[in-house]
């Protein structure tokens, strides 16, 4: 009989899958801390939380990804057995624009809401780009008011201030989407180039028979928030003929004269020494020439309005005691969204970092937002005004650590040794005290035959503190505190036994004094890491 061939087992990958990562102890441990100190500012200001399904209609999600050629490539996306396309969502401003719609005759108007979790979107990925992220929202809906928006800046400000960025590492950047739109509606170019509108102008002309070319509003959106990354130079070079990237490739240029894309680059860095020059050089920037052509046209002047919005904001910042130093004007914030109606706005982190290559850079944004008076008009023809802010938490919580505010590592929980199996009780005894004390602790579950194992256990888990009882300590009464974290520090600095005998890095003490002589430990640890 022929010896049958064994079968070969088919094997799964342990990989994680392209564009996404795992989040261990720390990183989760440390968001959570960190949202949580969101979370109550945002409390503090009267917003509620929501949490909405990370599963949405494909209908209700709509085509606002930046990635305008993919509109809907940008997500991912199945189709269910009634026909319906189901995705996960990209943002949490689309879902909250359904959820009101859905439920506005039963929410409060104003709706101030703030949400935290993932994101998924479904991009090519790259180097610190991920599919999923956490987003950290708050957004007030239907408040047509520009001190919603204001309000929103304010509480930036503070969020940023209480998870630990200091005042003068940040700024916050106000532009208006009107404004912007004006300076592009305005660009009158020759019949044999393109033509720059934005959204709904183009229709009036063509009306009329027209021949020109159109150049999307959003082509010209998505160029100049590069402006960060390119500078005037680049951004030139973009809106008109185009430029060749770092990698050598070219990138297609938006098609504009060299006069009208140097137009707007001048409103981009139209920034002044204050609030007041900024908002001179803008109105300055109008001109007479645009007015002229809304009024040909016939089409309502909403730049002068956008520029009267941001004045407002300004005035009731200051009110509020929130000048220059942390929420200022600037032209050269577009947000790259296509939903933002008006005031839009970011927070930049303003101190220095070394990348990968050990250049040194500014950390850049962290958090954008800004006014969408039309996204819950999808849902129910009618306008209702929303603004708000997305907080990138894993941005934040990497600048928090390039800042030195948290640790890569986070402390682990005490750990009590085992000594004998069979006094197993004991042990667990001793950790329930710890832990009806409100320290964090646990028992090595290990095989405890090697002690060294179980310290080397510890060590990687981080602990501060370890416990030790054999039946020597247990017939006197008494148990053995290991201080690993005063240990580790000692170990780095000195040469001989006798100098390590001298240290206190282990103590004997009563049994009935476990708890407060492992509090002690843990503090004196805590202000050491402090230092």
């Amino acid at each position: 009989m022929a010896k049958q061939k064994k079968q070969k087992i088919h094997r799964p990958r342990a990989e994680t899958p392209k564009g996404f990562r795992d989040y261990f102890g720390a990183d989760v441990t440390q968001r959570n801390e960190m949202l949580a100190k969101i979370a109550e500012v945002y409390h503090r200001y009267g917003f509620d939380p929501l949490e909405s399904s990370a599963v949405e209609t494909v209908e209700a999600l709509g085509k606002f990804l930046p990635d305008v050629e993919r509109p809907n490539e940008g997500v991912f996306a199945w189709l269910e057995e009634d026909k319906d396309w189901l995705a996960l969502r990209y943002d949490l401003t689309a879902p909250l624009a359904r959820v009101y719609a859905q439920h506005r005759n039963d929410l409060p108007t104003p709706y101030r809401r703030y949400a935290m979790g993932p994101v998924w979107r479904n991009e090519k990925p790259g180097p610190g780009r991920f599919r999923q992220f956490y987003q950290c929202d708050a957004d007030t809906v239907g408040a047509a008011s520009v001190a919603a928006d204001a309000e929103i800046c304010a509480m930036l400000a503070d969020t940023l201030e209480a998870v630990g960025i200091a005042r003068g590492d940040y700024v916050i950047r106000v532009n208006n989407r009107k404004v912007l739109d004006e300076i592009i509606r305005g660009l009158m170019v020759d019949s044999e180039k393109t033509r720059a509108l934005p959204r709904n102008f183009s229709d009036a002309l063509n009306t009329r028979g027209s021949d020109w070319k159109f150049v999307e509003p959003e082509d010209i959106l998505r160029t100049i928030d590069k402006f960060d990354k390119v500078g005037a130079e680049g951004v030139i070079e973009l809106l008109t003929e185009g430029r060749k990237d770092q990698s050598g490739a070219f990138i297609e240029g938006v098609g504009l004269s060299t006069q009208d894309a140097a137009r707007v680059v001048q409103f981009m860095e139209s920034r002044g020494q204050d609030n007041t020059e900024t908002l001179s050089n803008l109105r300055e920037l109008m001109g007479p020439s645009v007015l002229a052509v809304h009024e040909e046209h016939g089409v309502h002047h909403t730049g002068l309005e956008g520029l009267d919005e941001l004045e407002t904001i300004a005035t009731l910042l200051e009110a509020q005691g929130y000048g220059p130093d942390r929420i200022v004007i600037d032209p050269s914030v577009v947000r790259g969204l296509g939903y933002y109606t008006g005031p839009v706005f970011e927070a930049e982190l303003t101190f220095e970092i070394k990348d990968d290559k050990g250049r040194v850079r500014q950390f850049g944004s962290v958090a954008g937002g800004g006014r969408y008076d039309d996204l819950v008009k999808r849902f129910t023809g009618q306008s209702v005004p929303g603004t708000g802010v997305s907080i990138g938490v894993d941005r934040l919580l990497a600048a928090l650590r390039a800042k030195g505010r948290i640790d890569s590592t986070s402390q682990g929980p005490v750990v009590v040794t085992v000594m004998d199996r069979d006094r197993m009780g004991d042990y667990q005894a001793m950790v329930a005290e710890l832990r009806n004390a409100g320290i964090r602790a646990e028992v090595y579950l290990g095989n405890p035959k090697n002690f060294g194992n179980q310290l080397k256990y510890a060590d990687k888990r981080n602990s501060p503190v370890a416990v030790i009882e054999g039946a020597d300590e247990k017939a006197r009464g008494v148990v053995q505190i290991k201080d690993l974290a005063l240990g580790a520090r000692l170990a780095a600095d000195m040469t001989t036994n006798e100098e390590w005998k001298s240290q206190p890095a282990q103590m004997e003490i009563a049994r009935a004094d476990l708890v407060a002589e492992v509090k002690k430990m843990i503090a004196r640890a805590n202000a050491a890491d402090r230092e």
